[in-house]
């Protein structure tokens, strides 16, 4: 058993302030085992986290939390924080049922200050608290917001960054470098980055300027400030001017996020400053753990794995692998197919495609929006794009969905990953919102296929049948054996069950293998069942709905919010029937 004897006894950021500098580079190390071993039994995202224990650490020696707010951009590296904030002993929970979240989340520790899940909000979020402060009169709070390099792809950043330059307020931006997001960075911000982390100097020479000039008796600080001028053209001959700069923003870095009393030293310099700051800390994603070292993709977000090895258990053929096998084979055969993703090549299964197909690859990085409005013109020049996103980031793209795609009839298809509750990563990842908004949507077309061999026919009807916005939603995992009858399907819906029939169950997606069961069990006690798969959800088939209200009793599942789901679209309908069918409605 593992020895935390410093980590046991942190309960609180206050108890971290008491450490000797020595006694903070062995709590490091107890934190990275701590995370190590937890993330080996639970899964998780460890990389992200052991890349930044120092900086956390820093974070909460100098900071106040929570009376100095600290924002957690995504929250994939907020492992470190909850150790720090009196979560130590619920910590092997994290992930599990009834256990603590892996993202930040309010309900459970006031040093939570949002939740997070989502990338890119952490600036305007940290703004907005320090405005609110300054309004306040709450002048000794500090706000923080800790993003990473690739959370700077999301649009979302830069207008924050765009509004928060130029005020002046209690506001430090600290930017986690490790060059790495989920997927490679991509874009200009990602080659500016680079050009400023292979200048790390810089920051120790301008602090030791400083520092020099101020311990002058009696005029340093007046020659400190008199020489600001000629320190800023010095800077101009050796760097070009950061776009932080350019938006108001002090600078600070890049320096070395792993070196404890640097990054210390450093987070004092922003605290004194009198305007936002941003502070460029390079780290090392995975550090300390050379198998999440060697392959920081991979240990980004793991299952269980061991320890000794780094192995995990062999994968399995899963929803996302076979929508990326069938799109490389449409491909092959034509070369208006193309695929689009926001920084989830992973995820989405289109590593193969990626490689196979580079010119007709697009990862637009974490900006959803984007990749809609960019698949829209491509689209209109006679492409067909296929944009593969996880549900729960679908949300960002409602506007660009309406606007950009579907008023403008154009032939886009999206893959929609994760649809459904996904599990261990919580609320903030769930895929339980895109039914009800595209339902809102005129001219689309949502299919909702219930095995590998119908999201195969729906990925082809997609491609070549329909002409319009076409969403195909799929869940997270592998799919659950359906019963022999339903193997061959109907384009729009199924009915599997005779006539006189008392009950109809009515679903789609995953769902349906539940519902055959159910229906199954029910037959056992003598009541007569009538199953209806539905295959395209939007617009679903009158066909169906007639095969419903034969039966008096009509109970429809759904792995939706209630509303604005299909459900209550169909429960709808049924009423207009005038019939005296009851309708019974099973959603979140």
């Amino acid at each position: 058993m593992e020895d935390y004897s410093l980590l046991k006894n942190i309960k609180s950021p206050s108890d971290v302030k008491k450490l000797s500098d020595e006694e903070l580079g062995e709590l490091c190390n107890e934190i990275r085992k701590k995370l190590i071993a937890t993330v080996s039994n639970n899964g998780g995202h460890l990389a992200s986290n052991l890349g930044a224990v120092e900086l956390t650490v820093a974070i909460h020696k100098v900071f106040d939390s929570p009376k100095d707010q600290i924002v957690w951009d995504v929250g994939h590296q907020c492992y470190v924080h909850k150790l720090l904030t009196g979560r130590f002993d619920k910590f092997d929970t994290i992930r599990t049922d009834n256990g603590i979240s892996g993202f930040c989340r309010p309900g459970e520790s006031e040093h939570d200050i949002t939740f997070t899940g989502h990338s890119s909000t952490s600036i305007s979020t940290a703004f907005g608290l320090a405005k609110a402060n300054s309004i306040l009169g709450k002048k000794d709070r500090y706000s923080v917001a800790v993003i990473g390099d690739g959370a700077l792809t999301g649009g979302l950043a830069y207008e924050g960054l765009n509004n928060a330059g130029k005020s002046k307020e209690k506001l430090i931006i600290i930017l986690n470098d490790n060059n790495m997001s989920i997927s490679k960075n991509v874009g200009a911000m990602s080659k500016h980055l680079s050009k400023l982390r292979s200048k790390p100097s810089y920051y120790k020479f301008k602090e030791g300027t400083e520092n020099f000039l101020n311990k002058i008796p009696l005029i340093g600080h007046w020659l400190s400030r008199r020489v600001s001028s000629l320190k800023a053209k010095i800077r101009h001959l050796i760097y070009p001017e950061t776009i932080f700069e350019e938006m108001g923003f002090v600078y600070l870095g890049p320096i070395d996020g792993h070196d404890l009393p640097t990054i210390v030293e450093a987070l004092q310099s922003a605290k004194n400053r009198k305007k936002p700051v941003v502070l460029h800390v390079n780290t090392i994603k995975g550090k300390g753990y050379s198998f999440a070292e060697d392959n920081p993709d991979a240990f980004h977000g793991i299952s269980k794995f061991d320890i000794e090895t780094g192995t995990t258990a062999p994968s399995k053929l899963n929803y996302s692998a076979v929508f990326g096998s069938e799109l490389c084979t449409l491909a092959e055969k034509d070369r208006r197919i193309c695929a689009v993703t926001a920084a989830m090549t992973d995820g989405t299964g289109l590593c193969k495609f990626s490689e196979k197909f580079k010119d007709r690859f697009f990862d637009v990085g974490i900006a959803e929006e984007h990749a809609i409005t960019f698949s829209c013109g491509l689209a209109k020049n006679g492409m067909i794009p296929v944009v593969a996103l996880y549900s729960t980031f679908l949300q960002r793209s409602y506007d660009e969905l309406i606007h950009d795609a579907a008023l403008q009839n154009l032939k886009i298809i999206i893959a929609l990953d994760r649809a459904g509750f996904v599990g261990e990563d919580g609320e903030t990842h769930h895929g339980l919102f895109d039914i009800s908004f595209l339902n809102s949507i005129p001219n689309i077309d949502i299919y909702s296929p219930s095995s590998y061999d119908e999201l195969r026919r729906a990925l082809n009807d997609a491609v070549y049948g329909d002409s319009k916005l076409t969403v195909i939603r799929y869940p997270r995992g592998g799919e659950i054996q359906l019963p022999d009858y339903a193997k061959v399907t109907g384009r729009d819906f199924d009915v599997y069950g005779g006539d006189n029939n008392e009950i109809a169950l009515i679903t789609f997606g995953r769902l349906f293998a539940y519902a055959a069961k159910a229906a199954e069990n029910l037959k056992t006690k003598g009541i007569r069942v009538r199953l209806i798969k539905l295959n395209k959800i939007k617009p679903f088939n009158q066909k169906a709905l007639e095969c419903a209200i034969e039966c008096k009793n009509i109970f429809f599942f759904e792995e939706s919010v209630k509303s604005g789901s299909i459900g209550e679209s169909f429960g709808s309908r049924v009423s207009e029937c005038g019939k005296d069918n009851k309708f019974f409605l099973y959603a979140v």
